[in-house]
């Protein structure tokens, strides 16, 4: 039969080095760039916008679509880099066992 008391236990502390994890990826930055560094999005390790920065280069009036464009890369990178950055912190947390909505 199984000791309830080691399962909370090890239950409790998967909880906390969950935490832990979370707030890391919080504080964490992923970087991104599209056009060959025109556009670089920065976002946390929970795939939120932190700052994008455009070079004045990149600004052409006549041509807003390719600015749009390259921003929309630049952000869809960025949130990619932090879902696998999500992806192996959890993993490591959970010695690689996947928990649904927590793991990839």
């Amino acid at each position: 039969m199984l000791n309830m008391g080691k399962m909370l236990k090890q239950m409790e502390k998967l909880r906390t080095e969950m935490a832990r994890a979370q707030e890391e990826l919080g504080n964490a930055r992923v970087e991104a760039t599209a056009g060959g560094g025109a556009v670089t999005a920065v976002a946390n390790g929970h795939g939120e916008l932190q700052s994008l920065t455009i070079a004045p280069a990149a600004v052409d009036p006549s041509d807003v679509g390719l600015l749009q464009d390259l921003i929309i890369a630049a952000v869809n990178e960025a949130q990619r880099k932090a879902r696998a950055l999500t992806d192996e912190r959890m993993k490591s947390v959970t010695g690689g066992v996947q928990i649904p909505g927590l793991t990839g």
